[in-house]
């Protein structure tokens, strides 16, 4: 596998490298700072399997259909996340345990 960019997201604080498989993607990622979600949760549960990412087209009308369904989101709006995309994460309590990012490509969006 290459890597195809490596690419610092400074609102999550965490430096991501991106790696296509297939028509997917690999993104192993390291916290730039000691307080970011990444290092929070290495401290808490070591390294690891830190979440699944599930693209989407319309990333606001996910967030409300889940928000709908009573699912709790992590972020209350999309944030800029690494590969051009908007990115929200669902709560792992609302999904046995297992954080998911929704993911929608910037180019979409607009």
């Amino acid at each position: 596998m290459e890597v195809m960019s490596i690419q610092v997201v400074p609102e999550q604080k965490t430096r991501v490298a991106l790696i296509p498989v297939g028509e997917s993607r690999l993104e192993l990622l390291e916290a730039t700072d000691a307080d970011s979600p990444v290092a929070r949760f290495i401290a808490r549960r070591g390294e690891g399997i830190h979440h699944i990412c599930l693209q989407v087209d319309d990333l606001a009308a996910a967030i409300s259909r889940l928000r709908s369904a009573g699912i709790r989101t992590v972020d209350p709006e999309p944030q800029k996340g690494a590969g051009n995309c908007l990115v929200a994460f669902v709560r792992p309590s609302a999904l046995g345990g297992v954080l998911l990012e929704l993911s929608q490509s910037m180019s979409s969006s607009e």
